[in-house]
Order: C-alpha cells, then structure tokens, then sequence
C-alpha cells in the first residue's frame, strides 16, 4: 500500500485543523469508501458458489 503524501493545516496555536491529499488519492479513497458500503449493503444477501455459478452459466449458454 503506497503512503499517502499529505499536508497539515493548522491554527494560530499550531493544532491540526484539517488535510490535503492529492485528489486522485482521495478519489480512490472515496471509490473504496463506496465498495465497502456496498458490500455492508449487500453481507445479508445469499451467495452462490463459483461451480454452481459455472453451472448455470452454461445452462444459460452464456459459457
């Protein structure tokens, strides 16, 4: 995982009040942000095994 270079600003007294990252790393935090909500969203749902996906695709005639 690469460090994400950040900048600090501050008030009078030297406290840190807030961050700057590159946008496109908070883009990407954001897009991961997104796709662990979407899994939280989704962790009731039923699964399906990856032979029984096989499964039916081929009786679908997709593969």
């Amino acid at each position: 995982m690469n460090k994400i270079q950040t900048q600090y600003l501050t008030d009078e007294a030297g406290h840190k009040t807030a961050v700057v990252i590159p946008l496109e790393e908070f883009e990407e935090l954001m897009e991961d942000i997104h796709d662990l909500a979407v899994i939280a969203e989704r962790r009731d749902e039923p699964t399906t095994s990856f032979e029984d996906l096989k499964k039916q695709l081929v009786s679908d005639g997709i593969l």
